[in-house]
């Protein structure tokens, strides 16, 4: 189910939760479909904050639900669903405006950045935006004044609905084409929807081109907020960071942090290895405790050779270890043991701690190699001693075999000679009996 909402700064598609939000979804469709919000100023425009419209009389107080448009006055508002809840977490969400009580009509607001919890259980999310997201750009550059009413008017021009899965309540007046707009409503202190102002007026056509570069930057970096791939479209890397490529395999964190420690405090060195096999990816990332030194170990150490390796060091684009904690909160940096830190110098500390961790590591790496070195020494030692036992031992058995042979060759000859002694007698007592 969706409503494509055409305004005079382009048109966007909003998906409705009709599951969750089924009673004000069709409340929406059905002001949509009699034309209901038709030339409907955006009333309240709140840079990263809130875009508000909905509201026929452009006051704020004004509005009223399709029930109230067939009932009457007594069903003016209805009350809003409270299941399930729906948080105000990204940018582009749609939802219903409070009236008061819990009440709703038909003014509605757009979220125009992430994390909007003051908004939590206030209003009703019914729907977001899920194609046309420029228009969050444009509404957050809108110049406004004081009261946050833009200087020049922002109209819903024309509403379609691509879906509508809901009947129509009985005594609903379906209008066959969309009315045409009165003077009193196109009657305004402002500038006009349609008036066009030139911002390039009076530029050079250097300034515009940068002008229009810069647009398509802050446009690019929103969509990339809205999808969740940065924090913040307006963050913006840290300016003590160098990053150093085209490194030697060999070079390690010691080596670049004992190079670059001549230009100032580090407090972070670190060369990006891969997850699996340790191996270096030939680029790293040094932090500087203060800007100064950073930007002039950039204008020193481009093209320096290292290691047989000519490196190339720039300026850290990097926003990968920061978080948006959301409006008014700060920046909050990953691996961050304090969840109240929001200042930088502690954010160095941190590095600095990661950074001895990382050193009392290699060196426990180092004392455990040495360790094992010296446990092959001593396996190789008495491995030796081993084999001059077993010589020893074997010198001592051929000792043994030796007095085993002399022994027996005593038993031999005591043996001859005790049978030379038996013969002798057996001899003389032979010849006694001859004689006889």
């Amino acid at each position: 189910m969706a409503v494509v909402i055409e305004t005079n700064l382009g048109d966007f598609t909003v998906d409705l939760y009709t599951k969750e939000r089924p009673q004000t979804c069709r409340n929406f469709l059905k002001l949509c479909k009699i034309k209901y919000y038709n030339f409907n100023l955006f009333l309240n425009v709140q840079s990263n904050f809130i875009a508000q419209t909905g509201d026929p009389t452009a006051t704020g107080k004004g509005g009223q639900s399709v029930y109230g448009i067939i009932l009457g006055e007594e069903a003016r508002f209805y009350e809003a669903e409270k299941m399930p809840k729906i948080r105000h977490e990204k940018s582009g969400l749609l939802s219903m405006v409070n009236c008061g009580n819990n009440m709703l009509g038909s003014q509605f607001l757009i979220t125009l950045a992430p994390e909007l919890q003051s908004l939590d259980g206030q209003h009703c999310v019914f729907g977001e935006i899920t194609e046309g997201l420029e228009i969050i750009l444009k509404l957050n550059e809108t110049i406004c004044d004081a009261d946050h009413r833009p200087y020049q008017d922002i109209r819903i021009s024309h509403t379609v609905i691509l879906e509508d899965p809901y009947e129509d309540p009985q005594g609903l007046i379906v209008p066959d084409r969309s009315p045409e707009p009165t003077k009193e409503i196109l009657m305004t202190d402002r500038i006009g929807a349609d008036e066009d102002i030139d911002d390039t007026e009076g530029l050079t056509a250097e300034q515009i081109a940068e002008m229009h570069k810069e647009k398509e930057a802050k446009a690019r970096a929103t969509i990339l907020e809205i999808v969740g791939d940065i924090p913040d479209a307006d963050i913006a890397p840290p300016e003590n960071v160098l990053f150093v490529c085209k490194l030697n395999p060999v070079t390690n964190d010691d080596d670049l942090e004992i190079i670059f420690s001549r230009f100032g405090k580090i407090v972070g060195c670190e060369v990006i290895r891969d997850r699996q096999t340790g191996d270096s990816l030939q680029y790293a990332f040094i932090e500087f405790a203060d800007k100064k030194s950073c930007e002039e170990a950039y204008f020193k150490m481009d093209n320096v050779l290292i290691d047989d390796r000519r490196i190339h060091v720039d300026f850290s684009q990097s926003v990968s270890k920061m978080r948006w904690r959301g409006k008014g909160r700060g920046i909050q940096y990953f691996n961050d043991d304090s969840k109240n830190d929001k200042q930088p110098e502690k954010r160095h500390h941190r590095n600095s701690d990661n950074h001895s961790k990382k050193r009392r590591s290699r060196e426990t790496s180092t004392e455990k190699s040495s360790k094992k070195k010296d446990k092959e020494d001593n396996y190789n030692d008495g491995k030796k001693s081993k084999s001059r036992d077993d010589r020893r031992r074997g010198n001592y058995r051929e000792n043994e075999r030796d007095d085993k042979y002399s022994h027996s060759q005593r038993r031999r000859k005591s043996r001859e000679k005790s049978e030379e002694r038996y013969d002798r007698k057996t001899h003389k007592h032979k010849h006694k009996t001859r004689d006889r």
